[in-house]
């Protein structure tokens, strides 16, 4: 059995200039947490792969393609492959979000700003 705890892993540098942490890597998936202080955001992007976004915490706006809502806690969001997305913390508190990638991606994700 393996065990993580985003608080014990090492961040790792993303072009987003966020606080992210990956906690699960296999061949077949990927999941990240997300910690977005208040003002923080996404660079919108795009990826070959499907996207679900798990709200741990927050009120994040989310961006997919040409909709942004503003999405709460135990909120599951979906994002096609393909498709610009977007996180925005556009509140005064923490937002931390579960990205999961699934499939893992093989191609690299796409900046469109």
């Amino acid at each position: 059995m393996i065990i993580r705890n985003y608080q014990k892993e090492n961040d790792i540098s993303n072009p987003h200039g966020i606080k992210s942490t990956k906690i699960y890597d296999t061949k077949n998936a990927l999941i990240m947490h997300l910690e977005l202080a208040a003002g923080e955001e996404l660079k919108p992007h795009i990826t070959p792969v499907d996207v679900a976004f798990y709200v741990l915490e927050g009120k994040p706006h989310i961006l997919i393609g040409e909709e942004k809502i503003q999405v709460r806690k135990d909120d599951v969001i979906e994002s096609p492959k393909n498709i610009v997305h977007c996180i925005y913390n556009e509140t005064d508190e923490i937002v931390r979000v579960l990205v999961m990638k699934l499939p893992k991606p093989t191609e690299n994700t796409i900046f469109v700003k």
